[in-house]
């Protein structure tokens, strides 16, 4: 059914449910090491391949890094709480059991807030946990890259284990036709939270930031909610936005059809923005959950966690709020800036020395650029935000004029060294030498006699073909306001 209609006949329930991969150095309950690409089955030991005779042990780290989480999504900390076995058959788990936390959540009770079309939605927290992630399973044959139609499957241990934060939303209704937007700015400003606590890379085309879409419909005018659906794994910011669309425009057909909703898990097609049946969606009894026997409980000191919650950083909003003061910028900008991932990175060069708005224009105009026709991301470049700050200083000083600022990054980019070495090794500096620059206009107006003789007679627009002569002929090194000057004095005409 089209967004719109589907809209006007029906009101959208979401629920969202957001794993990240901590970074810790080691895994959840042993000591192997959590590095990403490691050739399979090379990062395992008795414990995560649940081998007899095994016990697990709890990661201080994850713990901590978890209450920071909570309370940075304003949650109140348990004083007691214990990990629970949940029992389901994976194939990619080798106990067929996951330590998790049931009943007795970590952190409980918080809100997130996040701005829409300039308007604040907050979203209620229920809980945020901590438990162990599965491995990795890769269908090889097939169309899809599922199991189904597979030649073969294989199974990499490697991420079994690694500790992993659960973050589940309570319902959020109300949100009408903003629904998509809402669910994409919450999974944003989540990672932008995670990444100011310094808790996880959340790279979400690694794994380390996954987000399980939850969507329900009820008719305009019920007060009972509808049978929700559970899409799976969805792995981009964009995606998670398509995904409550296209699951909002499928329900709807489903119900106006006199169908009904089956409670089940869901995949999402990156080509083309729809979701197919998964799985039947298992109650929590199913998961026949009980106490580990196998981990003590965990019990936060109360002055502990008070600590920790002393020692937070500044948290995103409230960042870009002060920034945007700062810098004295739209929020069109800054929204501009945050979808690039520009935020740390002109901030950084602002530290560096560089006045705001210049750093802006260089990230967000030709280094934008570069990365979009590289495919990599912002921070990625091979610059540092010092450097873009040395080219805006050399800018200042009128050594380099844009033109030549852009040649400089260029031979940055390409590994030729500072913006210093470039400038001497390529020899960019602007012509500054008054006796220079008088016999380069002499030559220009030699070979321009014509334009010259307009100029002469009152015809002032002509200067810019010969200030464009100086151009050319300096490969743009000249100063051009300088020089439009210096040939009008050199004509005798005043403006």
């Amino acid at each position: 059914m089209p967004y719109d209609e589907a809209l006007e006949r029906f009101e959208p329930v979401l629920g969202l449910e957001t794993h990240v991969e901590l970074g810790t150095a080691s895994k959840m309950f042993c000591g192997c090491p959590t590095t990403f690409g490691a050739p399979p089955n090379t990062q395992v030991c008795p414990v995560c391949l649940a081998l007899p005779g095994a016990l697990p042990t709890t990661n201080a780290t994850a713990i901590e890094s978890t209450i920071r989480i909570g309370l940075a999504l304003n949650c109140s900390i348990a004083q007691w709480c214990r990990f629970a076995r949940k029992n389901y058959f994976y194939p990619d788990m080798p106990k067929n059991y996951q330590i998790s936390q049931y009943d007795e959540p970590l952190c409980f009770d918080g809100h997130l807030d996040v701005e829409v079309n300039g308007e604040v939605v907050r979203i209620e927290i229920e809980r945020v946990h901590l438990e162990e992630d599965t491995g990795k399973s890769t269908h090889v044959g097939g169309a899809t890259g599922r199991i189904h139609g597979a030649d073969y499957s294989a199974v990499d241990y490697n991420r079994a284990g690694i500790p992993l934060v659960e973050i589940v939303t309570k319902p959020v209704p109300g949100t009408g036709g903003l629904a998509p937007e809402v669910a994409r700015a919450y999974v944003t400003e989540l990672r932008e939270v995670m990444r100011a606590l310094g808790v996880s890379d959340v790279r979400m085309e690694e794994g380390s930031l996954r987000c399980d879409v939850n969507v329900s419909l009820m008719p305009r005018g019920s007060s009972e909610w509808g049978t929700r659906t559970e899409t799976k794994n969805v792995n981009s910011l964009r995606s998670v936005e398509r995904a409550v669309r296209g699951e909002i425009e499928r329900q709807a057909a489903v119900l106006a059809g006199g169908g009904k909703i089956v409670q089940e898990t869901r995949h999402f097609h990156e080509d083309t923005g729809t979701t197919t049946s998964g799985r039947s969606k298992e109650e929590a009894q199913d998961y026949r959950y009980f106490p580990e026997p196998d981990l003590v409980p965990i019990a936060p000191d109360v002055a502990w966690v008070a600590r920790l919650k002393a020692a937070l950083p500044e948290l995103p909003r409230l960042r870009r709020g002060r920034l945007q003061r700062e810098w004295g910028v739209s929020d069109l900008d800054m929204t501009a800036m945050r979808n690039a991932d520009a935020v740390d990175l002109v901030e950084a060069t602002v530290a560096a020395g560089a006045p705001p708005a210049d750093a802006r224009k260089w990230w967000m105009g030709e280094l934008a650029r570069r990365a979009n026709e590289l495919v990599v991301p912002l921070a990625e470049l091979p610059i540092t935000p010092g450097q873009i700050a040395r080219v805006c200083a050399l800018v200042g000083e009128g050594a380099l004029n844009d033109k030549l600022a852009r040649q400089v990054l260029e031979g940055v980019l390409n590994g030729e060294g500072s913006p210093d070495e470039v400038v001497a090794a390529r020899g960019l500096r602007i012509v500054d030498d008054e006796g220079e620059l008088s016999a380069i206009i002499d030559r220009v107006l030699a070979d321009n006699a014509a334009a010259a003789d307009k100029v002469r007679g009152g015809k002032i627009a002509a200067v810019g073909a010969l200030v464009g002569g100086v151009m050319k002929a300096s490969r743009g090194k000249a100063d051009a306001a300088r020089a439009r000057t210096l040939i009008l004095e050199r004509l005798g005409v005043s403006e």
